[in-house]
């Protein structure tokens, strides 16, 4: 079977260039990107795709995400995930450890990658533990992780606190060529806050987390990775002082990246006004001099990803009193939208933009998805970044819909997503 994928707009990251152009799939792969016009086969043997008017993407690569499974599968599992992850043009999910178990042992990690199979959907790519449990006193078996399928250790929703530890895991990940996803949060002055220290904390009566809660952790873990010669990645980014702490440090030539999530780049702490317990989240909302930060550094390249923290939670969690409620929410379904959100209002251009939410993604973990480019496995999506719609919960398809987002309205969905030449979700279907 050949797959014709005509008349679209075809973005490619790697160069940085969108232009109109035809794809061709065969054998799970593209076989050939022509000029419009140019091919002419018919045949049984060939589907048509009509992309008009439409963008095709290289299929979306979030590093940062929540499956839940095992231990709280009430919330999300790896199918309902992977589910979700399609249907926002994902094709690949890098999933977070804090599981229950947490992943700390091959064990789990061979778990997950047998239950994605089962599934299916997304390419699911395990994130260890750097300690075990989680619990920052013992490094995990970073090399059997890493033969089981693990492509980057984190102890993500807890700092690494003990510093000769953290020194220690950027040595050895190193050596094993396994990423290191810092959690960065000094625990000792978040305490008991619920939201962003500032104004609007003070004003509705909530405790804060401060953003040197934050800065503090960003500092010590990029002398780190000055100190080992170790490359170290950053997770969600929130604050400007972050941002400025990692620019010096490239231009130092510190082996660091960073990633940020859209509630980051599209809502304050303002949102939390009405104690909507979908907008809390960890690191909070910050203030709107932050979310400039935030969006300057993505576009001067300091911040290189775009990951979604998608971080699903049941009622049971979420509809509670502002300060007992879980930290967290969903975000796989609104990222692309939200994304878009950058090129329409000039921070990005359409193929850094993606860049950022696939082949940068990509290389930091070491994978090799997301090229659009002849002999690479035909992983993409097919958007409208033009339509616009409100969110709904029935659009979810996450078993958890703990979305700030519900009720506003975005511009820019998917509308179908292949993986390996197989066309996983459709919209129409």
């Amino acid at each position: 079977m050949i797959t014709w994928i005509r008349d679209g707009d075809v973005v490619d990251p790697a160069k940085g260039k969108v232009e109109k152009a035809d794809l061709i799939i065969e054998k799970n792969r593209i076989a050939k990107i022509l000029p419009q016009g140019v091919f002419k086969e018919k045949g049984p043997r060939l589907k048509i795709i009509n992309a008009s008017n439409k963008t095709i993407i290289p299929g979306l690569i979030d590093m940062h995400v929540h499956l839940r499974e095992p231990g709280h599968e009430y919330k999300e599992t790896i199918a309902t995930g992977g589910m979700a992850g399609v249907a926002g043009g994902f094709t690949s999910l890098a999933c977070m450890p804090n599981t229950e178990p947490a992943n700390d042992c091959r064990s789990v990690t061979e778990f997950i990658l047998e239950q994605a199979e089962r599934a299916g959907l997304c390419r699911i790519y395990p994130v260890a533990a750097i300690t075990v449990g989680r619990k920052g006193k013992r490094l995990t078996e970073f090399g059997d992780l890493k033969q089981a399928g693990a492509v980057g250790v984190s102890d993500d929703g807890s700092p690494v606190v003990n510093s000769e530890v953290m020194r220690r895991a950027l040595e050895y990940a190193r050596y094993h060529k396994l990423a290191v996803i810092s959690h960065c949060e000094d625990a000792s002055l978040s305490g008991a806050g619920v939201m962003n220290e500032g104004i609007v904390s003070t004003k509705i009566g909530l405790p804060g987390i401060p953003a040197a809660s934050e800065e503090i952790m960003v500092y010590r873990d990029i002398s780190l990775a000055k100190l080992t010669g170790s490359p170290v990645h950053i997770a969600h980014v929130s604050t400007a002082g972050s941002v400025e702490l990692i620019r010096r440090a490239k231009e130092m030539g510190v082996q660091v990246t960073a990633e940020t999530a859209p509630h980051y780049f599209s809502l304050d702490h303002g949102a939390v006004i009405g104690y909507d317990t979908n907008a809390k989240v960890n690191p909070p909302l910050r203030t709107k001099e932050d979310v400039l930060a935030i969006k300057r550094g993505l576009a001067n390249g300091v911040i290189d990803v775009i990951a979604t923290d998608h971080a699903p939670h049941s009622s049971l969690e979420k509809e509670l009193e502002f300060d007992k409620a879980a930290f967290g929410m969903i975000g796989l379904e609104t990222a692309l939208p939200l994304t878009l959100d950058l090129v329409r209002d000039g921070t990005l251009g359409l193929a850094e933009a993606i860049r950022k939410i696939s082949y940068n993604a990509a290389a930091i973990l070491g994978i090799s998805d997301s090229l659009l480019e002849e002999g690479a496995k035909a992983d993409l999506a097919l958007i409208d970044p033009e339509y616009e719609y409100v969110l709904s919960e029935e659009d979810i398809l996450s078993k958890s819909k703990n979305s700030p987002f519900i009720g506003r309205r975005l511009k820019g969905r998917n509308e179908l997503t292949m993986i390996g030449g197989k066309v996983v979700w459709e919209r129409s279907a």
